[in-house]
């Protein structure tokens, strides 16, 4: 059973429940040292899901290299070998993932909006999973949401849910919802003015890092 089906189902839309959860994964890989076996344990098989779309993360690009590529390639093998039919959609050609065996499908074609939608509009595919495409993928999963794309053609988000990734984003929303679990958080403000970072700087001393 494969947990890239039923990620969302326990969690629904509680990022709390679905960070918990995430938590709870990798403690059981550090302990098995089996990525596989510990991510199964906590999976469900959705009989309703029958054809994924997975996202690339498009280029390289500081900070997004060849992790997402790995983990790309690893999803789709972990998906077909579920008996799920794979739509793979990445604008970088130099990459295991884009390798004809890797998915059922494979298209090159620009990571942006209109060339997704495209790809959902002639595949259908009953899912879709953004998180292996690191930032880029994630981008693109709340844009398709945000703009009803994936309501319209019936597609569910895998991995975690639309607030989640949200809050996840938002740096204030993310440091609040550490605080609220009585994680420590790095002291840090969100600003909307250079006059305004200056004075932040000033209280808490320099050297400071902007985002």
């Amino acid at each position: 059973m494969n947990p890239l089906l039923s990620m969302m189902g326990g969690s629904g839309n509680n990022p709390m429940a679905a960070m918990m959860q995430a938590m709870s994964v990798v403690n059981q890989i550090r302990q098995t040292g089996n990525p596989q076996a510990a991510i199964n344990a906590m999976a469900q098989q959705n009989p309703n899901i029958k054809k994924v779309l997975v996202l690339g993360s498009g280029p390289i690009v500081i900070g997004q290299a060849a992790e997402f590529d790995y983990a790309g390639t690893q999803a789709c093998r972990a998906l077909k070998e579920e008996g799920v039919e794979v739509v793979l959609v990445n604008s970088n050609p130099a990459t295991i993932m884009t390798d004809k065996d890797i998915a059922d499908h494979v298209y090159i074609e620009p990571m942006n909006l209109p060339s997704i939608t495209q790809v959902i509009e002639k595949e259908r595919p009953d899912a879709l999973l953004p998180n292996m495409g690191g930032q880029t993928g994630l981008n693109l999963a709340m844009a398709l949401y945000e703009n009803g794309t994936l309501e319209k053609y019936g597609v569910r988000l895998l991995g975690t849910s639309p607030e989640s990734i949200r809050k996840a984003e938002d740096r204030q929303g993310f440091k609040d919802a550490m605080e609220a679990i009585g994680q420590p958080c790095v002291t840090s403000d969100v600003v909307e003015s250079v006059e305004a970072a200056v004075e932040f700087a000033g209280r808490i001393g320099y050297p400071v890092m902007l985002k």
